[in-house]
């Protein structure tokens, strides 16, 4: 099994489409037994699913995503647990015991205001501008 998280400075990163790094942990028997950071090489948003494929993630956790992108990782088969934030590692470590607190209805619409700083994720599923 391979999981990846969006990442930034050791957190879940909370913008699917512009997250500039993957952090992606390989799991055997439960247990993560490797993690490397990936760059998305300035990729965005629906090529980001193909970066995640290409690694074969089967796993992916994040902050904020819009329908395109989960439509672009349910068809790479890519299962999503959107809404997440804080540690990255603690969100792998709490996906692999059940316990991850992530929004099964995560949404994040606001493509009109890309100039904007965006929150995206939480537990609340919505995006907020800051």
């Amino acid at each position: 099994m391979k999981i990846a998280v969006t990442y930034e400075n050791g957190n879940v990163f909370q913008h699917f489409g512009r997250t500039e790094q993957f952090k992606i942990y390989e799991i055997l028997q439960g247990k993560i037994v490797k993690s490397q950071i990936v760059s998305t090489n300035g990729n965005g948003h629906g090529a980001l699913a193909g970066i995640l494929s290409e690694q074969k993630v089967d796993t992916l956790i994040c902050g904020g995503i819009g329908a395109g992108a989960q439509t672009a990782l349910a068809n790479a088969r890519i299962q999503l647990y959107g809404g997440v934030s804080g540690n990255a590692d603690a969100a792998v470590e709490q996906l692999l015991t059940g316990t991850l607190v992530y929004n099964p209805d995560v949404q994040c619409n606001h493509h009109n205001h890309h100039d904007v700083e965006h929150s995206c994720g939480g537990n609340h599923g919505n995006c907020h501008a800051l």
